[in-house]
């Protein structure tokens, strides 16, 4: 479903699109300079708590008289290529190198206080286990250098960032670094909002257009504090487009939980825009969401992201982790598997066909084959047309043991049945989380023709990589309706964690071996 197009606005809002008034390398340029002040700043901190702790010399000349370390510094010197690394990626972790949108010096020192401590651990940890290597094996490490090397870190890289954001205010003040934002709504609530923002430019926004909440009044002034009134909400994903904005704020306590999830649907992640909301409005927020403060403004944003970029990392990691072991352990039964479906029917080993994943992304899905080769899908569109639109026709079995999908399909071999019922013919999709279209837990892959059939809640399912296993496969599988499935996949989304990941994939051992559900 796509929003209208804007038919009048009050305002055009391409005229309130405000030129860039820095280039785009600016900031990459920056976060660029700031991980190379990090690596100098931790070099410089490891030597300065080494001279310190000993009164060595770090450098010294060579009988053939080049310069290099010292023997007394050597053993540490191999460290290095440990502590940069682990300093810079706790810095990333703790999101310290966001220059855009507003910023707290206490909050900032606070971050990297834990990104410090956490790291000095870290290299600790490593400097004990790998103990300078072989050449250094039954080498001691002064434990008083890894606390100095600590309280050096911090308070070179604390003066860093508070060079960073003084230079941040000053040229946000010249009206440079802000982010261009939208008010949803009249009233009290956006009236402070853009008296704070103006006043404080620091704060790094520069509100650009007013969107009305409900019709547009003809008759109603054309601006708001100034600013002038582009929209109307049902209008806001083309306002957004036609503005440039990249931040949307919601004031009005009477906007519609169902309408503003609508409109943040139309918009899609893609695009980095940020809705924000006013805690009144807690009808239509979401599970995840995050209470920070701009100016003397509390403001809730909503996770349009379900995953942090270390989240996702770290799911990547596990991820590849499991593949390997599994691929690993399982090689014997693949052979095994592809043997049997060459002896049981005529067609390939592997089934491919066209599956939806993460933002709408088609790719190709790989199964093994359970089905006679060049089977018709007409029954099975017809189906699954049925099954998403919840008509009670959909369930194949009764209301005490419900099933939600096709028994008995004359077109599965009789290996196949088999395969199915212990989740066998699924192994292949190993190849997909290999390839980063899958993960292991996630929401089921949709056929595109599935997709076809969504209400526009139901595509909140892929705003997540797909995944072999999930709270579907391991809750009811074939036994649940279609919307909760879908609510199921929701839960995951804004619940996820590492722990709930291995807890599904445990759960699914023995519903595989058990064959619950499966046909």
């Amino acid at each position: 479903m796509r929003a209208e197009p804007v038919k009048e606005f009050l305002t055009d809002a391409r005229s309130v699109r405000v030129p860039a008034r820095a280039p785009r390398w600016a900031i990459p340029a920056v976060k660029t300079g700031l991980t190379l002040v990090d690596v100098l700043v931790s070099l410089l901190s490891f030597t300065a708590a080494f001279y310190l702790r000993h009164q060595e010399a770090i450098l010294s000349r060579t009988a053939d008289g080049s310069l290099g370390w010292s023997r007394e510094f050597a053993p540490y010197a191999v460290l290095l290529p440990l502590v940069v690394p682990i300093r810079l990626l706790l810095l990333r972790y703790y999101d310290l190198y966001r220059v855009r949108g507003e910023f707290s010096f206490v909050e900032d020192i606070s971050r990297l206080f834990r990104a410090t401590a956490i790291g000095s651990l870290l290299i600790v940890a490593a400097a004990f286990m790998y103990r300078g290597g072989i050449a250094y094996r039954t080498f001691s490490y002064s434990r008083a250098l890894f606390l100095l090397d600590f309280l050096l870190a911090l308070a070179g890289m604390s003066v860093v960032r508070m060079i960073l954001r003084a230079g941040q205010i000053l040229v946000r003040r010249r009206g440079i670094n802000l982010i261009p934002t939208l008010i949803v709504g009249r009233g009290p609530e956006a009236a402070l909002c853009i008296q704070e923002m103006r006043a404080r430019p620091e704060l790094g926004y520069r509100v650009i257009g007013m969107v009305e909440n409900g019709k547009l009044d003809p008759s109603a002034p054309a601006s708001f504090e100034g600013v002038p009134v582009i929209a109307e909400l049902r209008n806001l994903p083309e306002a957004i487009r036609e503005s440039g904005a990249n931040e949307v704020i919601i004031s009005d306590p009477d906007v519609p939980g169902e309408a503003l999830f609508e409109v943040m649907m139309q918009t899609g992640r893609r695009r980095g825009v940020e809705f924000r909301i006013a805690p009144t409005l807690l009808n239509c927020l979401p599970s995840k969401t995050e209470i920070d403060q701009v100016g003397s403004l509390p403001m809730v944003t909503l996770f349009r992201s379900p995953l942090s970029r270390a989240a996702r990392l770290a799911k990547r990691i596990s991820d590849l982790v499991v593949v390997l072991l599994a691929l690993t352990i399982l090689a014997p039964l693949w052979l095994l598997i592809a043997l049997l479906i060459k002896l049981d029917s005529r067609g390939p080993v592997f089934y491919k066909q066209e599956r939806v994943g993460m933002d709408g992304r088609v790719f190709l899905f790989y199964k093994f084959r359970t089905m006679h080769a060049g089977t018709d899908d007409t029954s099975h569109r017809e189906y699954q047309r049925m099954y998403i639109k919840g008509k009670p026709d959909s369930n194949l079995g009764d209301e005490q043991r419900p099933a939600y999908k096709l028994r008995g399909d004359v077109r599965v071999t009789r290996l196949g049945r088999i395969l199915r019922k212990l989740s066998l013919d699924e192994l292949p999709q190993l190849f997909n989380v290999l390839r980063g279209e899958m993960s292991v837990v996630g929401p089921r892959p949709p056929i595109p023709y599935e997709v076809e059939s969504y209400e526009l809640w139901h595509r909140k399912r892929l705003d997540m990589k797909p995944g072999i296993t999930g709270l579907w496969q391991v809750s009811g599988r074939n036994r649940l309706p279609f919307d909760e499935m879908v609510r199921m996949d929701l839960y995951y989304i804004e619940n996820w964690s590492l722990l709930l990941d291995l807890k599904i994939i445990l759960q699914t051992l023995p519903v595989m071996l058990r064959g619950d559900d499966a046909y």
